[in-house]
């Protein structure tokens, strides 16, 4: 039996239980090796704006350590730089990268699939050029936030075709460099190729660039021939509002909005008719869906306790506007509220969650 047709409880215990496996990965004696060396090699800070869709696993598909690529996940991938504490995570990101002496990577996703539309992102009723033109617009406010020169901070917009897991780097103009079209021998001549594609990025972010790229042309080239389940059917079942959703890269499992915009309640609403109606239409079972609030904290004191203030704001918050909207619905939601130790990715249940253990 599938996760997805499992009973509710059941379904959280998993969930809950993959979360610890992600961070039981994360702080293995070898998993924090492999990022210290990496980064050691590769310094260049590497921000990642994506959907919340489970099969844009960055990390996965450019096989780079847990840890490097710090995502910044929202339904659709729809983000405004211009929302202040948006802008002020990315600021601060950018400063402590600059001060500790390195450039920035932001790398601006969109994704679509080359088989069929309808496997394409959600968000924007999988127009893929529509998906694309919200990428450079995000691209376009970064330049005007961090330097239009790109020097420093280096937004680069790229595609994800979920058929493939290959990336599609876009330059100036229309020019692109699709993994997904090279041979696995391409490797040695990806940095020509960049240097080409994006003269003006900085020789350094390039060079950490580079490694990412030559993952993704070896993942793309290992599922050549291998047999996939492309036509996902939409089953989510988790409702998940805030940060430090790391762990969930299930396909088709959890609805993620981040706290990125002015107005909350209409993509949280947007996810309970979503629920509502994989229930409805017998994807999922109907003994309940799971809402799950987090917030990620550096330090105990102060930090995690505003974290906290935090998760449980947004657990009630959402709360409501289920009730509000989905009143059959809401009687249906297990809520649990949490918080994430972001050094070590552990996700931990704070008292008055309902639903399943602590």
């Amino acid at each position: 039996m599938r996760i997805h047709d499992r009973p509710i409880q059941e379904r959280i215990e998993a969930l809950l239980a993959l979360s610890r496996e992600h961070a039981a990965t994360y702080c293995s004696p070898s998993a924090s090796l492999s990022r210290e060396r990496y980064l050691a090699r590769h310094p260049t800070r590497i921000l990642a704006m994506k959907c919340m869709d489970g099969r844009l696993h960055l990390p996965h598909a450019t096989r780079t350590p847990l840890g490097i690529i710090t995502p910044f996940r929202n339904l659709g991938g729809i983000f405004d730089l211009g929302w202040p504490y948006l802008g002020e995570i990315l600021t601060d990101a950018v400063g402590e990268a600059i001060r500790a002496g390195n450039g920035v990577l932001l790398v601006i996703t969109y994704h679509f699939s080359r088989g069929s539309k309808a496997r394409g992102c959600a968000g924007f009723d999988c127009d893929h050029r529509a998906a694309l033109a919200h990428a450079r617009q995000i691209q376009a406010q970064a330049e005007r936030l961090f330097g239009r020169d790109r020097r420093n901070v280096y937004p680069l917009v790229c595609g994800f075709e979920t058929d493939s897991d290959a990336l599609i780097v876009h330059g100036e103009g229309d020019a692109i460099l699709d993994l997904g079209t090279l041979a696995e021998d391409a490797a040695p001549g990806l940095e020509r190729r960049l240097a080409a594609l994006c003269p003006d990025m900085a020789a350094d972010i390039r060079r950490d660039l580079l490694p990412l790229l030559a993952g993704n042309l070896a993942h793309v080239a290992a599922l050549r021939g291998v047999a996939r389940d492309l036509d996902i059917e939409h089953r989510e079942w988790v409702i998940c509002v805030g940060r430090g959703f790391d762990f969930l890269h299930l396909p088709n499992t959890a609805l993620i909005i981040g706290p990125y915009g002015p107005d909350l309640a209409e993509p949280i609403g947007t996810a309970a008719d979503i629920i509502d109606a994989n229930m409805a239409a017998g994807r999922i079972p109907d003994d309940g869906f799971m809402l799950l609030a987090s917030t990620p904290y550096q330090a105990v004191g102060v930090d995690r306790a505003r974290a906290e203030l935090k998760s449980r704001f947004l657990a009630d918050f959402a709360a409501r506007v289920i009730q509000r909207q989905h009143p059959r619905l809401a009687e249906r939601m297990r809520s649990h509220t949490a918080v994430v130790h972001w050094p070590t990715r552990r996700l931990e249940r704070l008292d008055g969650s309902t639903g399943g253990p602590t």
